[in-house]
């Protein structure tokens, strides 16, 4: 409960100042892949211990906050796609990435927000685009459906346990 109360405190101080830089980068993410997005609205979501544990089970990953940034995207009042900001451990740094969904699930897109490794670790732009278009029906597994990449297979994993994370956050907690 404390790690919770502390996270939502942290979230809360000094936000204005990111919220500024992060929203930035989510609007130029965003543009390229839903139409006539006019508003990006953050939000804050912090799981129950029931959420926690079905978030958990159906991405088959290890969560290690219950404390998770979202964004509506609208077009004219109507929301038309959300983003969840999905922060994991490469090796020694977080990688923070965001996971764009469609209102009826697809993966639109996933796009690297932060990255603490050295350059190197940073899968290209090709591996990227496989997040695109994924129909809510998609395993997003290393080894079937996602590729490795040969000398970043710990960046590879993180980007895609995030996904199956994002993607279970969306289902269990934000479109229910």
């Amino acid at each position: 409960m404390k790690k919770v109360l502390l996270a939502a405190l942290l979230l809360g101080f000094g936000a204005h100042t990111l919220d500024a830089k992060v929203n930035t980068k989510v609007e130029q993410a965003v543009k390229g892949s839903f139409a006539k997005v006019d508003t990006i609205e953050p939000k804050r979501l912090i799981l129950t211990k029931t959420q926690f544990a079905k978030v958990q089970k159906a991405a088959r990953a290890k969560l290690a906050t219950k404390v998770y940034r979202y964004y509506e995207f609208k077009s004219g009042g109507k929301v038309v796609g959300y983003g969840v900001l999905i922060a994991r451990k490469v090796r020694t740094k977080k990688a923070t990435v965001l996971y764009a969904f469609a209102p009826d699930g697809t993966l639109k897109f996933a796009e690297i927000m932060a990255f603490g490794e050295p350059p190197e670790y940073i899968p290209n732009d090709t591996w990227m685009g496989q997040f695109k278009q994924k129909p809510k029906t998609a395993q997003l597994k290393m080894g079937s459906d996602v590729p490795t990449i040969s000398g970043a297979t710990l960046s590879a994993r993180s980007i895609t346990d995030g996904a199956r994370i994002a993607r279970a956050i969306f289902q269990q907690a934000i479109k229910h």
